[in-house]
């Protein structure tokens, strides 16, 4: 029997990567978002729903005579300055998901949640120190500490059998031009002067193959009701990337200095991994250089 796989944001950056991994592997995939793919994301094995999980009714009537075995919500509008559609997405969306598969048979539900769901906590990040009471600078990380909190009500009151799952940077080819290394790549290919911080700030660069696979793993996890890292796990300066990527490209003019870091935006964030390591028998496996020369060249093939 194939095993059925729901993802909720099935269209966008990981969803896409993630349904077209989980076909090749002979899952029955089906998708649930606010619109179809683009004809050139669009794979042939996915059953695509369209959905607004922000009404609850849509979430029964869309999804009531259908039946599966895992489910990762991956919903939430990407613009994130929008606060009160961030909230409705990332919170309410997810919340009335959980509150329709209650009653539902399902192995696992992954959620997608967040790095920033750390707060200023100290680095690397320890799941050691969750803290689900902190209340925390931006709408989007709010809303998914509230989505795990409620999470783990859920666990305590049904024993709902969830796993979160906090990605870091993540990065690869075929993302949008809304992320930081799609956006300095396009910039040098075009030998484009670019302003920026003066990327002093560390972070964690997951490659996108490598998040997918951590997920997948997670389907199979004897443990649940726990929250996980998935990271490189080795922080690198925004100056760095930009230099290695101007460097690999050979052209591109970035600005120092001109942008001022966000209110909300921590001097250095990563993670430590060692629990995706022991309970998901996880690490990543696509060395820094080599997934930013694979995006490189995606875009360079694009163009």
């Amino acid at each position: 029997m194939k095993k059925k796989l729901l993802i909720v944001g099935g269209t966008g950056f990981i969803g896409y990567n993630l349904a077209k991994k989980t076909v090749k592997l002979n899952y029955k995939v089906s998708s649930l978002s606010t619109k179809y793919p683009s004809p050139q994301k669009k794979i042939k094995k996915v059953n695509y729903y369209i959905c607004d999980i922000t009404k609850k009714k849509n979430i029964f009537k869309k999804l009531k005579n259908l039946d599966f075995d895992y489910v990762v919500n991956l919903s939430g509008y990407v613009d994130h300055s929008k606060k009160i559609l961030t909230y409705n997405t990332h919170y309410l969306g997810a919340k009335y998901l959980i509150d329709f598969f209650l009653k539902k048979p399902i192995n696992r539900f992954i959620q997608i949640g967040s790095s920033l769901e750390y707060g200023r906590s100290k680095n690397p990040n320890d799941e050691k120190n969750i803290n689900l009471d902190l209340r925390l600078l931006s709408s989007y990380s709010n809303s998914k500490l509230l989505t795990t909190k409620y999470l783990f009500k859920k666990l305590k009151k049904n024993k709902f059998p969830f796993i979160v799952l906090r990605p870091y940077l993540v990065y690869g080819p075929g993302q949008d031009f809304n992320r930081i290394i799609p956006i300095i790549i396009k910039a040098s290919l075009n030998n484009q002067k670019f302003a920026c911080t003066e990327g002093k700030q560390k972070r964690d660069f997951l490659y996108i193959d490598d998040l997918v696979d951590g997920i997948i793993k997670s389907f199979k996890s004897k443990k649940v009701g726990e929250i996980i890292n998935i990271g490189y796990g080795k922080p690198y300066s925004i100056k760095y990337v930009i230099n290695k990527i101007i460097t690999f490209i050979g052209k591109g003019k970035p600005l120092y200095g001109l942008k001022k870091l966000r209110n909300d935006e921590n001097l250095v964030s990563y993670p430590k991994i060692y629990k995706a390591k022991k309970i998901l028998n996880w690490q990543p496996k696509i060395e820094f250089k080599k997934g930013i020369m694979n995006t490189i060249r995606y875009y360079k093939n694009e163009k």
